[in-house]
């Protein structure tokens, strides 16, 4: 039924973040016309926390060392926050060209197997009886007569 996730970023210099995007993080692309471009992101979660109003997202990014993380920014000249342990994470935190806020987090919390589209297409697919293989008859072979 979901085959995934997609995520609007508003950005007040959405060509810079998009820049960023494409070229500190590296994440693969498409163009899809006019320098408009839309982003892969590996396998994501989604948790409800309770809140006093709804319409509030946030979006973080998931890392597998959070450490190596910072020093590959550090590289690029992207400055991020002292990391934090939250308990469920190791968590820092970038500012994008833009001016906008990105979460990075390394997890310490169980994480469900990603759902992927084509499991989840095979799953309620209606499945057809495969067909018969047609047999044919041989015939014994017929035996020599001695005369």
């Amino acid at each position: 039924m979901i085959l995934g996730a997609h995520i609007i970023l508003y950005s007040k210099q959405s060509d810079a973040d998009r820049a960023f995007f494409q070229d500190v993080l590296g994440l693969r692309h498409v163009d899809v016309g006019g320098g408009w471009l839309i982003f892969g992101l590996p396998p994501a979660e989604l948790a409800v926390h309770p809140g006093e109003s709804n319409d509030v997202h946030e979006l973080y990014l998931m890392c597998d060392d959070v450490e190596a993380f910072l020093a590959r920014m550090g590289e690029r000249g992207i400055a991020c926050t002292a990391i934090q342990n939250q308990g469920w994470g190791m968590l820092t935190s970038l500012t994008l060209p833009g001016g906008g806020k990105l979460g990075v987090y390394q997890p310490r919390h169980a994480s469900p197997k990603p759902t992927h589209a084509r499991s989840a297409k095979k799953a309620t697919a209606k499945t057809k009886p495969k067909p018969k293989p047609k047999t044919t008859k041989r015939s014994t072979p017929k035996t020599k007569r001695r005369v």
